[in-house]
Order: C-alpha cells, then sequence, then structure tokens
C-alpha cells in the first residue's frame, strides 16, 4: 500500500466519524429542544470536528523551502527517496520530514593549522573559510549516515589535513600565494571528503585563506637575506657606474689621443707637401737671388786650398773694415 491510499484512507475514516459526531448531536438536539442548554450541544460536535480537522491537517502537510530538500521519516525510518522542496502530504502523527539545507554554506576555522613547505619551513594558515553544499539528491543519505551532519561534515581535523597536504607540495614562495594555496586546498579537500563518504555528495565549492605566514625566525632570516641583497644591488650599481666612467674616460682619451694623432699626421702631411712643392719650384736662379738678399755682404774668411784640402784662414789678409 503506497503513501497516498494510507492518506486517503484516514481522510476518508475521518469524514465517517465528522458525520456520526454531527449526525448524533443532530438527533441530541431534536431530543432535547425543549430544554435550556439543548441549543449548545451541536456547536460543540462542530466545533469538535473543526479542530479535530485543523488539528489533522496541520500534521498532514509540509513546505519544503526553495534550498532545502526534505527527508521523510516513518516510526523512526528514514525513506531513502529524498523529498523535494515546495507542499508535501505526510501521514499525521505517523510520518514526519526534517528539512535539509542545499544552499552554499559557510564554516570558519579561525584557529592556526601550522605545517611546512617542500623546503621544510613552518608556517601558519588561520581564518580559513569552507563553502561547502549538500547534494539535493543525497539529503537522506547523509541524514541517516553522518551523525549531527550540520556540526561534523567538514570537520577542522578534515581541512587541516587538506591544507598541510598541499603546502608540502609547493615551495616558500608558492605556499604564501593564497591564488595557488587556496585552489590546491579546496582539491585536496574534495578528495579526502569523496573518500570519506563517497562522490558528489558533500561539494566544496571554495576555500579562503585569510591569513598565512612564516615562523618569526625565518621572516628574520629573509629580511636579514633582503637586507644583504640590496645592499649588493646598490654595490653592484655603484661598480657599474665607477667602470662606465672608466670606460667613457677612457674612450674620450683615446679619441683624444687619436685626434692629435690625425692632426699630427696632416700636419706633417700638409709640411711635406709644402716642402715638395717649395723644391720643385726652386731653380738655380731663385737660389742665387735668395743668398744674395740674405748675404751682408763680408767675404768667407776661411776657404779650401784646392790643391792641398788644406783649409786657410785668409781673414788676417783682409783689411779692417
Amino acid at each position: 500500500m503506497s503513501v497516498g491510499t494510507v492518506i486517503i484512507s484516514i481522510v476518508a475514516a475521518i469524514l465517517v466519524i465528522a458525520c456520526i459526531v454531527m449526525g448524533a448531536s443532530y438527533k441530541a438536539y431534536e431530543r432535547d429542544e425543549g430544554k435550556k442548554d439543548a441549543k449548545f450541544k451541536p456547536i460543540f460536535g462542530v466545533l469538535a470536528i473543526f479542530f479535530t480537522w485543523v488539528l489533522l491537517f496541520a500534521n498532514s502537510f509540509v513546505i519544503i523551502p526553495t534550498g532545502y530538500t526534505g527527508v521523510r521519516t516513518t516510526f523512526g525510518q528514514i525513506d531513502e527517496v529524498t523529498v523535494q522542496n515546495g507542499g508535501n502530504w505526510k501521514i499525521p502523527f505517523v510520518q514526519s520530514i526534517q528539512k535539509v539545507n542545499n544552499k552554499q554554506q559557510d564554516i570558519v576555522f579561525e584557529d592556526q593549522v601550522w605545517s611546512e613547505t617542500s623546503e621544510r619551513t613552518a608556517l601558519y594558515y588561520a581564518g580559513i573559510t569552507v563553502t561547502y553544499q549538500i547534494n539535493p539528491e543525497k539529503s537522506a543519505w547523509i541524514y541517516a549516515n553522518v551523525s549531527g551532519y550540520k556540526d561534523s561534515l567538514v570537520t577542522q581535523s578534515v581541512v587541516a589535513s587538506a591544507i598541510k597536504t598541499s603546502s608540502k607540495s609547493l615551495s616558500s614562495t608558492d605556499a604564501t600565494n593564497r591564488g595557488i594555496m587556496e585552489h590546491l586546498v579546496a582539491e585536496n579537500l574534495q578528495s579526502s571528503l569523496d573518500e570519506k563518504y563517497g562522490e558528489n555528495i558533500v561539494i566544496i565549492n571554495k576555500v579562503t585563506i585569510s591569513d598565512a605566514d612564516f615562523e618569526d625566525s625565518y621572516n628574520q632570516a629573509i629580511a636579514n637575506k633582503q637586507t644583504a641583497q640590496l645592499a649588493y644591488e646598490q654595490q653592484s650599481i655603484e661598480n657599474q657606474k665607477a667602470i662606465e666612467a672608466a670606460e667613457a674616460e677612457a674612450k674620450v682619451k683615446i679619441t683624444q689621443a687619436q685626434a692629435e694623432a690625425d692632426a699630427a699626421v696632416i700636419k706633417a702631411q700638409g709640411e711635406a707637401d709644402a716642402n715638395k712643392l717649395l723644391n720643385d719650384s726652386l731653380t738655380e736662379t731663385i737660389l742665387r737671388e735668395m743668398y744674395l738678399e740674405k748675404w751682408d755682404g763680408s767675404l768667407p774668411k776661411v776657404t779650401l786650398s784646392g790643391e792641398t784640402d788644406t783649409i786657410v784662414d785668409v781673414g788676417g789678409y783682409m783689411p779692417e773694415e
């Protein structure tokens, strides 16, 4: 017998009982028509039937809002078929329908989760928010198999395990990169929940990490390294400037020396050309004229004897001026 058949049978029985009560009330009214309180008896019967109907209706109909599904239980036995949102009938006092939230839900873990990178560098994560939702088709399974599912479906231990697994596969630089770390944690967390509950039951939509940092000693080492690196870079810049200045100065000197050498060559070439031109233009007549222009009228005081190649001083034979 289906649930719908059972509900129809119960409603029919209630109607029969209501008719019997109303008939009995009316007969009592007719029999006691002359009595003082007889007129109140039919009213009590009608009120009793009305409140009975209200009570039965209130326990026979459940509205499941959008974003939720229902789980039907009959005498504590959970129905494997998930109740969809909207209006749903149930057998009063026999069945109950519990709502299960299938919307995106956030669970926040404020405590620090310590881990390490692939380089064995210690660091921690804090302010972790996991956004998840329950597959609507699996609401009945969750309700039946996960005790206290509202608080224990996604636990801090499972999230911490996913974080540690993720960070150990990353370098120190990537382990503090939220864009890389959050995506990897979501993948590992989804894998852990699939292994625990089965695939496509709990869906991880997003993981957000608000704080991630290394331990103090590592931060100090990083600060020292950065200071040394900055000093090295500054010294390198100064050295490069000095080298460039020396190279520039050397180039200037080379350029100047080359210019001087080129000028000397040009000057020498000019003098040579001038001498050649002068030499080519000199004649015996011109040389004689130049000699006479320079002669002061004095005769030579020494002469060379042609016969003996002896130099004779003739100055003593010449009259004084």
